[in-house]
């Protein structure tokens, strides 16, 4: 690809699918980072050079003598950590750098390239993937996607489109269909396998007719070590890549980056996709997304109407019409005193409160044998 990238379109008004059919891929599994391990390094230290006190003064001279000994252990302990360097990984970036080598090294992953697509989904992770690459490459040689489908709420749409505009990069809108996936529809334990799956495959050829042969997602470093994520594989097997997970950068860098360069999604919330929502072997459809998608706007609308700021709020589905709601940890108590607020959650018949708070990846601990599926 040279120069620019054409003119963009958007796809949203076309329900139907913009590519071939793609073959399903069945019992998927995500690859497994095993954790770096790093090597001491062995220090020899100059031997000290002691002042002899005069023998009169024997309290003072042991009083003396502690302090020293106490000030050369410190100092040998802080030498050591000072020196102390991890094992380099071949074709791997050591997770003891400085932010500012993780963004040059994050930098260096765009450089060589004539133009790349980017896998928006709206949050922080794929933003600074995205800033990254226009301040690497240019507006005019990246090309943000959000595939757009009943698993994606409608005011994560909106907030995209505005912060794409705000880079003056092109943004697709390419839909997406993974309910035509019996895997996604099944809602195993890889379901996202399924989603990962439909979604580099609209988008690898879509970024093929832009003439970009290069699709790229905004995995962290963290995420490779959280030990489940079955759709990292999936994707990584399709050949989109994490420039992130390459730079080493984990989700603390990644919101110190947004930070530094003023991006607005930089304390944004996690938001995942409305079927992370859905119990595991509750079967996912697009009435059981909208849903789940109305009753948290619903209850979000309740706690701000009665003074209360929530950062995150999920409403999950654990099938036979009962929903689990999870709040700030701060809000638990609120909502129990509250039955008002509780009723702001339509659609099910049965509402319960999550005594634990939010925690994110919560349906995970449901599942009887998650290690089948990492």
């Amino acid at each position: 690809m040279t120069g620019t990238v054409p003119a963009s379109t958007d796809w949203t008004a076309n329900p139907g699918s913009t590519r071939s059919a793609a073959t399903e891929s069945a019992h998927l599994r995500p690859s497994h980072a095993s954790p770096a391990r790093y090597l001491g390094c062995r220090h020899v230290a100059r031997p000290g050079v002691a002042r002899r006190l005069p023998e009169d003064s024997s309290s003072e001279a042991r009083l003396l003598a502690s302090m020293a000994a106490t000030a050369a252990a410190n100092a040998s302990a802080v030498i050591r950590l000072l020196l102390w360097q991890p094992r380099r990984v071949p074709g791997a970036i050591s997770p003891d750098l400085l932010l500012d080598q993780r963004l040059d090294a994050l930098a260096a992953q765009f450089a060589p390239l004539p133009g790349v697509l980017v896998a928006f989904s709206g949050g922080v992770d794929s933003g600074v993937v995205l800033a990254a690459a226009v301040r690497t490459l240019g507006a005019d040689r990246v090309v943000a996607a959000t595939a757009v489908s009943p698993s994606l709420p409608a005011s994560e749409r909106g907030l995209a489109a505005g912060f794409v505009a705000s880079l003056g990069v092109r943004h697709e809108l390419p839909r997406t269909d993974e309910l035509s996936r019996e895997g996604y529809r099944a809602n195993a334990g890889d379901r996202c396998a399924f989603c990962k799956s439909e979604l580099v495959d609209v988008l690898t050829p879509l970024a093929a007719r832009l003439g970009i042969a290069d699709v790229v997602t905004g995995t962290n470093a963290d995420d490779l070590r959280a030990g489940f994520r079955p759709g990292i594989r999936a994707a990584a097997e399709r050949g989109a890549w994490a420039p992130l997970a390459r730079a080493g950068m984990t989700k603390d860098d990644v919101r110190a980056a947004a930070r530094r360069w003023g991006l607005p999604l930089a304390d944004k919330p996690a938001a995942a996709c409305l079927a992370s929502r859905i119990a595991y072997g509750v079967p996912v459809s697009a009435a059981g997304l909208a849903r789940v998608e109305s009753a948290e706007a619903g209850l979000r609308a309740a706690l701000v109407g009665a003074g209360l700021v929530v950062r995150d709020l999920r409403v999950r589905d654990l099938g036979a019409d009962v929903a689990r709601v999870e709040v700030d940890a701060g809000l638990v108590a609120d909502l129990d005193a509250r039955p008002e607020l509780i009723a702001a959650v339509a659609g099910f018949r049965r509402v319960e409160v999550d005594p634990r708070g939010f925690r994110s990846g919560s349906m995970n601990e449901l599942l009887p044998d998650p290690v089948r599926y990492r």
